[in-house]
């Protein structure tokens, strides 16, 4: 089965959370993810957030203004557990 999200990475875990806490109130289905080998920088914990949704997590992003973002990433997992990752913007 191959899928395809993003990711908003941080180096806090609190801004992970906060992030997220933002995201839902926003109306986003959004979940908690380990971050991805090929990120490997930050607290180790990304958000998950559905690719058709990006434009309006980063409008979230640039009303908001959480700190410590590493980066906006779209993670493509394919049958084998094969994960590639790429920035978003």
């Amino acid at each position: 089965m191959n899928e395809a999200f993003g990711i908003a990475s941080f180096r806090s875990r609190q801004q992970v959370l906060k992030f997220e806490n933002i995201l839902r109130r926003e109306g986003m289905r959004v979940s908690i993810i380990t971050t991805p080998r090929d990120v490997a920088v930050g607290c180790g914990l990304s958000i998950r957030f559905e690719l058709n949704d990006f434009d309006a997590v980063l409008n979230a992003y640039q009303r908001f203004r959480p700190t410590n973002l590493i980066g906006f990433y779209q993670v493509e997992r394919t049958e084998g557990s094969r994960t590639n990752t790429r920035p978003l913007c």
